[in-house]
């Protein structure tokens, strides 16, 4: 059995986290006469405690890997696929695919293809709730284009939600990215947008639950 890992930009927040809940339980024990209201309170700061463990945590995964292939970057439901007219890095008609990430599911972003970063933008922007159709235009977002070695294009926006008011990115222009390695994360509920060319072969549907590094999202056309 794998021991549990932690993702590294977690570390500060669960140990100043855990440190206020313990504060917390132990003035209620010093301060409050009321056993039934403290151990009530440690356990609501128990529960908070294996919530942010549980947020931060890094899951082990058999990597899923194709030079044609588009893997998922993230855990999550696909809220919905559809054709757009893309104005950063396509500056064209291409298929975007939405994927909501909940609280409780894993947030670490990884790159869904092997390539070179040729674009690379951060956007400061508003925290509407994240499968909200504007929020890949509105929200706070950084943006990730990538040409991978078969010559494909492909742009991945990591998108912040009502509760994520963090995102991280690894990625940097002119640097190079492996398929399945981690790109970033972000933090509490969010959304991960892919922009591809309109020939590339969705393979999932709206509604769809999705696992990074495992689920194949899409199939490019080899021929181009």
């Amino acid at each position: 059995m794998s021991r549990i890992r932690i993702h590294k930009e977690g570390i500060r927040i669960i140990w100043v986290n855990a440190l206020l809940w313990i504060a917390v339980a132990v003035l209620f024990f010093v301060f409050c006469s009321n056993m039934t209201v403290n151990i009530i309170v440690a356990v609501i700061s128990l529960g908070f405690a294996i919530f942010m463990l549980r947020f931060f945590r890094v899951p082990h995964r058999d990597s899923v890997r194709g030079e044609n292939l588009v893997i998922a970057p993230g855990d999550g439901h696909v809220v919905d696929i559809r054709e757009v007219e893309e104005d950063e890095f396509f500056h064209s008609k291409c298929i975007r695919i939405s994927i909501f990430l909940s609280v409780f599911d894993v947030h670490v972003t990884w790159s869904p293809v092997s390539g070179k970063v040729t674009y690379y933008n951060y956007h400061p922007g508003r925290y509407l709730i994240a499968f909200h159709p504007k929020a890949s235009e509105k929200n706070e977002r950084t943006s990730i284009g990538v040409m991978t070695d078969d010559g494909h294009m492909l742009m991945f926006r990591q998108i912040a939600g009502i509760l994520a008011r963090r995102i991280v990115c690894y990625a940097r222009e002119g640097e190079r990215v492996e398929q399945t390695a981690q790109a970033g994360f972000i933090k509490f509920g969010s959304r991960i947008d892919l922009f591809l060319p309109l020939d590339t072969e969705v393979l999932v549907k709206k509604g769809d639950e999705v696992f990074g590094q495992e689920t194949v999202l899409a199939h490019f056309n080899p021929n181009n």
